[in-house]
Parts: structure tokens; sequence; C-alpha cells
């Protein structure tokens, strides 16, 4: 009896110890999660998370994820990005987080195909933050992007810009083209090489990524550089709603809603804008209005899918460029013949995209996007009404892998885009004053197949922990049918097709870190521009097989630094760009133009990235910004219709760019920005016989942030651009030329001192 009774109580001792073991065990929720940057998702390693009770921590891997074996509270932080606090319990969780501007280099980047920190980057890549686009109004990209270093942006109205990035793209006529750019992955140049960005709303864009030169050939046709527009994701576990509503000079009304909802795994954004403006000149009202939508599901801790769609309403009139007399002593005026057509363009586009992101395992990664897109358009001008629709679709996809210090990337790029233009007789002046345009008889009606494919590679490989070496390649494919389906006796047939040679473009480059705040980075890269289809037209209406795409080399070196605690950072960079098959927009008609091959550019240039904390208290703080360009672009053979050019500055660019400004934020909710530009004189002529007078514009912003409760926050501000109303062209149209005896219109004169105000209401459910 003893001995059952001891067999029993061991039997109960183990029973005992067992549960205790078992139940402690269970009590240990195992948490599992990934953290991704809130605006382009992708993965942030080596972030620390700590324990708010027991001060223990984690560092996130390579692939953003971590593991945590209790609930509670954790401290989420890594240099450039803001902290972020979070109860976490058992399951899989999404952390996102924020930058921090103040202190960029260690902000994850994808312009690159691999993405890495911006601080190991081997090329020249800036960043347009939110805080960025918020320091002056956000009606047009214009002040954010002279920001930057090499990039300028001329506007001569809301409809009427264009970029150039280290001088390629100065001598095109309107528009932006040369430059590449991808709204997400979905791209927005089309397969004419043309690029458009500023229609988009500000207020749905979280950040832009700006690789320059033809370091970005990884993209393919674009010799200029590659803009990415980041669009802003929506939150995961919160709800939001924001309207934002101002107004101001030159009858400026702008309404803005921004709602989010978002739950642990699945998030919705959608932004609405609806933005009117009577315009500073004649015939200068504007009338826009977008909607984005932006869903991210987070499938499993190996999936995630994203949607993302642009619609874009616009209709803006067109005041066109002046001569020097009007544009001196009456700049409000529109050009005559635009006034009387009451020229205006009238489009309807829209941007939809599919993504799909696979992790197989933790060295190896699938990124894919299926995107299409269209746009209808309609354009009266002086000297005909342009009708134009366009649809495309493409295919994007990309395998990631690492394999011990090689990171590597392989892929490619379907595109292809329908155009359909129609031309016809404008019979304005057939009628009374003030009628406008007229449509008559249709004399032109082609449609253009245009296709394109991208292959390319590239690799990062650590030579040691501190150098990093890089090799990239890209195969480009262009080509095009084009068909005329207006055939007469008075309008001979255009119908061909071209097929450009396929173009191989590689990139070497090199980083290394010489110490824990100075890094070095070098690079050399092949990229290239095809011609439009319109320079391919010869004046008879046939197919130039003769003209080839431009061509070029960069070379460059760069150096990104910081000190005094990260206090002052500087970046600096030194490149050359080697242009050939110069691509020369010949005017052969009012606004009328041909393409042609004309010699050879040099592109050599210093850019520079000054910031500097003057102070940082519990109450306040005081930044400052400086941002220079010295450019020496010339042409080094150029000979056009007989004339040379060689050794002349290159035309629509100035040499000089100085950009600063002061941020100041206080903890009561104060703030105030104020920013300086100065823009050199520039070449408005290949003969280098006339130059814009140079000019320097202040801008300041004022405002009051307040947080009316645990739920509802309010920002009131008040802007005030070109304070000491300096009078400049805010845009110039190159080698104009008058037909009939009327004087060259060279000059878009720019806003004269003009001021916006607003609220923005933000509430959280």
């Amino acid at each position: 009896m003893g001995n059952l009774h001891a067999f029993f109580l061991r039997k109960t001792r183990f029973i005992i110890v067992f549960l205790a073991i078992t139940i402690k065990t269970y009590s240990q929720e195992i948490i599992k999660g990934k953290i991704i940057d809130s605006e382009n998702g992708t993965a942030i390693p080596n972030v620390s998370i700590q324990n708010s009770t027991t001060n223990t921590f984690v560092v996130s891997n390579n692939l953003g994820e971590f593991q945590l074996i209790e609930s509670g509270t954790y401290y989420f932080s890594k240099t450039s990005y803001q902290s972020k606090t979070a109860f976490l319990k058992s399951g899989y969780v999404i952390i996102q987080l924020d930058l921090s501007p103040s202190n960029l280099n260690e902000v994850i980047v994808s312009t690159n195909h691999i993405p890495q920190n911006l601080g190991k980057a081997n090329t020249t890549i800036n960043i347009i933050t939110s805080k960025d686009i918020e320091r002056g109004n956000t009606t047009n990209v214009l002040d954010a992007l002279n920001r930057i270093p090499s990039v300028f942006m001329q506007s001569g109205a809301l409809n009427t810009n264009k970029i150039s990035i280290r001088g390629i793209g100065s001598r095109n006529l309107y528009g932006t083209s040369k430059i590449r750019a991808y709204f997400q992955d979905i791209p927005l140049t089309s397969g004419n090489g043309e690029t458009t960005i500023e229609d988009f709303e500000l207020a749905s864009i979280a950040r832009f990524e700006i690789i320059k030169g033809a370091g970005s050939s990884i993209y393919g046709a674009g010799l200029g550089g590659t803009i990415h527009l980041i669009p802003k994701s929506a939150y995961l576990n919160e709800t939001n709603f924001q309207s934002d509503i101002s107004f101001g000079s030159f009858g400026l009304m702008k309404g803005i809603l921004n709602i989010n909802h978002g739950s642990t795994k699945n998030s919705f954004r959608a932004v609405y804008s609806n933005t009117h403006s009577d315009g500073y000149r004649d015939n200068n009202q504007y009338d826009r209005q977008t909607l984005t939508l932006n869903s991210n599901h987070f499938l499993s801790n190996k999936d995630d899918i994203s949607f993302l769609a642009s619609l874009v309403n616009l209709k803006g009139f067109i005041p066109s460029s002046l001569n020097e007399t009007d544009y001196l002593n009456n700049p409000t005026s529109a050009a005559f013949t635009w006034r009387q057509s009451k020229g205006y363009e009238d489009s309807k586009r829209g941007i939809l995209g599919l993504s799909w992101n696979h992790q197989y395992n933790n060295n190896l990664k699938q990124a894919s996007s299926v995107f299409t897109s269209f746009k209808d358009a309609y354009e009266p001008r002086p000297f005909d009404i342009l009708s134009e629709n366009t649809s495309a679709i493409g295919f994007r996809s990309r395998i990631i892998g690492t394999f011990k210090k090689l990171n590597w990337t392989l892929g490619g790029e379907l595109f292809k885009d329908i155009y359909i233009s129609r031309n016809y007789e404008n019979l304005y002046q057939d009628y009374p004053a003030g009628t406008g345009s007229v449509e008559g008889e249709k004399f032109t009606d082609l449609k253009e197949n245009r296709q394109y494919y991208n292959l390319f590679m590239e690799t990062n490989y650590e030579l040691s922990e501190k150098t990093k070496l890089s090799i990239g390649l890209n195969f480009n494919k262009t080509w095009y049918d084009l068909m005329d389906r207006f055939i007469s006796e008075n309008n001979a047939d255009q119908s061909g097709a071209y097929s450009f040679k396929g173009t191989l473009s590689p990139k070497f480059g090199v980083s290394h870190i010489f110490s824990e705040n100075i890094n070095f980075y070098s690079n050399v890269s092949h990229g290239f521009s095809p011609p439009t289809t319109a320079e391919t037209l010869l004046p008879d209406g046939l197919i130039n097989t003769d003209i080839q795409p431009e061509t070029g080399w960069n070379f460059e070196i760069g150096t990104r630094t910081a000190f005094l605690n990260n206090r002052l950072q500087i970046n600096l960079a030194f490149y050359k760009l080697a242009v050939r098959n110069l691509l020369v927009a010949r005017r052969t008609g009012d606004d009328q133009f041909i393409g042609i091959n004309a010699g050879k550019t040099v592109h050599n240039g210093i850019e520079a990235v000054l910031k500097y904390q003057w102070m940082k208290t519990e109450f306040m703080s005081l930044n400052q910004y400086v941002s220079y360009t010295l450019n020496d672009y010339k042409f080094k053979e150029f000979v056009d219709d007989g004339t040379n050019f060689s050794g002349n500055k290159l035309t629509g660019v100035p040499s000089n760019l100085l950009n600063t400004g002061i941020d100041f934020d206080t903890k009561l909710g104060f703030y105030a920005t104020v920013n300086y530009q100065y823009t050199g004189s520039i070449p408005m002529t290949d003969s280098n016989a006339l130059f814009t007078k140079d000019y320097a514009l202040t801008n300041m912003k004022l405002g009051y942030k307040h947080h009316i409760n645990k739920y509802l926050k309010l920002n009131a501000y008040f802007g005030l651009d070109n304070v000491f109303n300096k009078h400049y062209a805010s845009q110039i149209l190159i080698n104009a030329t008058g037909f009939g005896g009327a004087a060259p219109r060279y000059y878009y004169p720019g806003n004269p001192s003009n001021y916006y105000t607003g609220i923005n209401i933000s509430y959280m459910f």
C-alpha cells in the first residue's frame, strides 16, 4: 500500500511539473512580424526593437523580419526613420515606419532595382520628402523639384511645363522628354518618350526618388535620369480622414479629401482633389480633378499585393509665349493667335496597376507588376486642332536574390501603347471675334503602335565590409509601326515601320565607407534616348530612317558626409556626361518642327547639398538647407543648317542654380519656412546671341499646427510666393522664330507676388 501511495505521489508530481512547463510555454505568445517603409513598402533591416517593460531588445533581419516571445509594448527605432511604439500580441504583424527628414542616409531607396541604404548607393540619388513638398504651395511641383541640384523645371502655366536633368531635356521645346518617370512601378513615360508628372496631385505623393544621368539606364530609354513618384500608402491599424481647403491669388481655389482605413493586414487610401485657377494671364484658366486609390494586402508572411489607380480630368487654357515687348510691358496678355482662338487642352487620363511580391525564401524574392493606362486629349491651337487617344499595357517583373556577399536582380519590362492622332482645321478666323476655336475638316489621321522591351540585371558585391562593387546591364529594343488612315491626292501616305537597333547599356559603380560619417562613390554608365515619332518624320511626311537615338556616357564621383553628430550633412557630386547624335528640333513653321541629329554635347557639372541644424531644443528647432549647381554644358560639335555652333553654351539651361532656405518649428505648433532661389542667365539661342536675365525669388510660408484633442488635428497656413515681386521669365521657348513679320516669342512671364492660404483638418477614428 505504501509503494502504491509513493507511485501515485511521483506521478502526481510529474503531472504538475509537466503542466507547469506546458502552461509557461504557451504563456509565451510567439509574435512574428515584418518592418517596412510606410511609403515604398521596402523591408527595413537592422531595426532595434525594445520591450518597454523588460528593456530587452532584438534586431530585425535583412528582410525586416523579427520574432518575439511575449506580448507587450515595444519601441521600434532606426536612424533615418521616426521611432514608433506599438502594443503587440500573438500573431503576425506588419510595422510601418515613417521617414525622418533630418537624416536620410539610412533610408531604404527603391530607385535602384536592388533596395539599399541611400548612404551606400553608388549613384547620385535625391529624395524629396513629404516635408519638402509641404514647404511651399502644393499646387505645383515646381518649387520642390527646383531644390534638387541639376534638376531644373520651367513652368509657363500649370499645364505648360518642362523638366531637364543635368541639361538633358533642355532643348525640348514643349513638355518633358529624355527623362523617365514611374508612379510606383507603373511607367509614366509614353512609348514616344514623353513624360508628364505635373498633373498628379501632390497630396497623394509620399516622396520623390530621383536618380540622375545615364545611371538610370537600368530603366531603359532615359538619358537624363529617372523620377520615381512614390504614392502615399494606406496605414495599417488606423482610420483617419483629412480635408484641406485653400484659396489664393488669381482665383485659386483648391479642395482635397484624403481617407485612410487599415486593419492588421489590409489597408486602403483614397485622395480626391479639385483645383481651379483663373491664372495670372489672359486665356489662362485651369481646372483639374484627380482621384488616387491605393490599397495594400498582406496575404501572408511571404505574399503581398497592392493595387494603384490614378485618374485625372483636366482642362487648361494656353496663353503661350510672348515677344520681348509684350513680356516687358504687358505680361498678363496671351499670345495674339492663342487668345483669338482661345487655345486650350482638355484631357482625361488614367493609370492602373497591380503588383505582387513573393518571398520564396530568405535569399530569393520576386516582384511583378501589370499595368495599363489611357489618355484622351483634345487641343485646339491657332494652326490646327489636335485630337489624341492613347492606350497602353505593360508588364514588369524582377527576381531579387542574395548569395553570401552578392546581391543580384534579374528582370524585364514589356510595354506597348497605341497612339491615334487626328488633326483638323481650326476655323476660328472665319467666325466673329470671341467665338474661339471651331473644328473644320480633318487633314491627318495617324495610328501608331509603339513597343519596347527592357531586359536588365544588376549585382552588388561586397568586396569588404566597407567596399561594394556594382555591375549593371540593360538591353532595350524599341520599334513602332505608323499607319496613315487619311490618304488623298494632297496627302501622301506616311505609313511605315521603324525599328531602332537594340541598345546595350552597361553600368559600373563602386562605393566605399571611409568612416562612419564619410562615404565615397563613383560610377560609369551608358544611356540613350530614342527620337519621338514626330522627330522621325520628314517635312514630306516620310520616315527618316537615318535618324538615330541620342547616346551618352556618364562619369561621376561623389561623397556623402555627416559631422557634428549628424547636425551637418554635406553631399557633393562631380560628373561628366558626353552625348552623341544630339537631337535638334528644326522649326518648319509656326509651332511646327522636325528632328535631326546634329552633333555632340558635353555636360560637366558640380552638385552640392548642405543641411545644418542650427538649433534643436525641447521647445523649438531651426534648420537650414542649401543646394547649388555649377555647370559647364557646351556643344562640342554642332552644325545645324550650315551654321557651326560648336563651343557655344547649351541652350535652355542656366549655368548657376542656388536654392537655400530655413525651417523653423516650435513645440507650440507655430512654424515658418523661407526659401530663396537664384537662377542664372539662360542661353535662348544656339548662337548664344540672346540670354535671359538672371533672377532671384523669395518664398515664405507660415503656419500653426494644433492637436485640438486626441482625435482631431488642425493645420492653418499662409504662404507668399515671389515676396519682392520680381519680374522674370518662368519658361523659355528656345530658338523662337517670328513668322509673317511677327517678333519671335521667347518668353513665358512668371507670376508676380501672390499668396495662398488654407486650413487642413485631420480626424483619427
